[in-house]
């Protein structure tokens, strides 16, 4: 994986920042606020991801953000057949909500669209917000 480029990320989350403002995609549906665009969402998603990856290196812990990315992060025993004993998925909303400092590790979990496993997967939430917005 290249290094990823903090400019590249910030770029890609303020050119949707108003939708990630909002509570969920359906309350900025509401508020008149327009769905990005699957291109935008792609690279929001990969750059924060990546940002999280190269920050906290490591093999520990695997992000998921479907359909866009996973990276794994956090230091600790390296994972290498199977499935990870330490798993976050979330939807593009919610992982660039905790992203950018909206949500929190408490709200992300707490979400139908996220799930967590493992003893360590909560360690991601020391790590945020990787783009303060």
């Amino acid at each position: 994986m290249k290094k990823p480029d903090p400019a590249k990320a910030r770029a890609a989350v303020l050119a949707i920042a108003d939708w990630i403002a909002a509570d969920s995609p359906e309350a900025a549906r509401a508020a008149g606020i327009a769905q990005p665009s699957r291109s935008q969402l792609a690279d929001a998603v990969r750059h924060t991801a990546r940002l999280l990856a190269a920050d906290a290196s490591g093999h520990s812990v695997e992000l998921r953000v479907p359909p866009f990315v996973a990276v794994q992060c956090i230091e600790g025993p390296r994972h290498t057949r199977g499935v990870p004993p330490n798993v976050v998925e979330a939807s593009p909303h919610a992982w660039l909500r905790l992203a950018t400092g909206y949500s929190n590790w408490d709200e992300l979990v707490a979400q139908v669209d996220t799930t967590a496993s493992g003893t360590r997967a909560g360690e991601i939430a020391q790590w945020m917000p990787i783009i303060k917005l």
